[in-house]
């Protein structure tokens, strides 16, 4: 029997490398991809080069085939769990964000995720009881202000996750997301931050959150790939990280002009 196996789009660094970790640790096959070589074969030596590593620009459709076909051949055509991890986040208000950096954000979050299903549902197909996972955001709770384009693509791959559940039962496999909230990563260090349409250095979110006990409190990488290894073993379509952001999703869904005017009035006390 071959080892089962999982392909994990911008595992360099937090939330994608903390998976390739805890899966490799267990057994499985790491196929690991990014666009930061350096840090991808940082990882791959801490895997022992017991796993598969490819630069991977997710925009690039014929780029991802090609990975998929070699991932395919090392991993014996088996795909236990596709997670499309990769995303970048831009701040700022939409009319003063260079248009080309929100083009970025949809192409890699969003069209980014759909190059990937494309490229390797075939293999999902071929392997039983395999799982299409996908990064949201607590952002799609309720459009995060400052980060439409991000939010937009969050949403996005919520409605994906619900339609491809469905479709994917005809094979037997299976689709599911998580909503991080504050996350321990290098995403924030290398996010970027608009005002007026010139770029400034982006708030250390985590590091201001990490008092908290709330929903909005920061929380460690490994607790999202906690929650890759609990998705697998279930049935559940949405995960939340941490799990009190699922209680914030349904507040805002059943009051959203409340949520709206409250938000509203945040912003101008600043």
């Amino acid at each position: 029997m071959t080892r089962q196996a999982i392909f994990i789009t911008g595992a360099a660094s937090g939330i994608g490398r903390a998976t390739a970790l805890q899966f490799h640790a267990r057994g499985w096959f790491v196929g690991a991809t990014d666009v930061d070589t350096e840090a991808l074969a940082k990882l791959k030596t801490d895997l022992q080069e017991d796993c598969f590593t490819a630069k991977l620009d997710v925009t690039d459709k014929l780029q991802f085939d090609q990975v998929i076909k070699d991932f395919a051949r090392a991993s014996q055509e088996r795909l236990d769990i596709l997670f499309n991890n990769a995303g970048i986040a831009v701040a700022g208000y939409l009319d003063e964000v260079p248009f080309e950096k929100t083009l970025a954000t949809l192409n890699i979050n969003l069209i980014g995720v759909f190059n990937g299903i494309h490229a390797s549902i075939h293999l999902l197909r071929a392997t039983e009881n395999a799982l299409c996972f996908t990064t949201a955001s607590s952002a799609a709770n309720f459009g995060t202000p400052g980060m439409a384009a991000y939010s937009t693509t969050k949403v996005a791959v919520k409605g994906l996750t619900e339609a491809l559940s469905v479709e994917f039962a005809r094979f037997g496999a299976r689709a599911a997301d998580v909503s991080p909230g504050i996350i321990d990563t290098p995403l924030w260090q290398k996010s970027e931050r608009y005002v007026h349409g010139e770029q400034r250095q982006i708030a250390n979110i985590p590091e201001q959150n990490r008092s908290r006990e709330d929903a909005g409190r920061t929380v460690a990488a490994e607790a999202v790939a906690d929650c890759v290894w609990q998705a697998y073993h279930s049935d559940k379509l949405h995960w939340y990280v941490p799990e009190e952001v699922e209680e914030r999703n349904r507040s805002a869904a059943l009051d959203p002009e409340g949520t709206r005017d409250a938000l509203i009035a945040q912003a101008s006390k600043r």
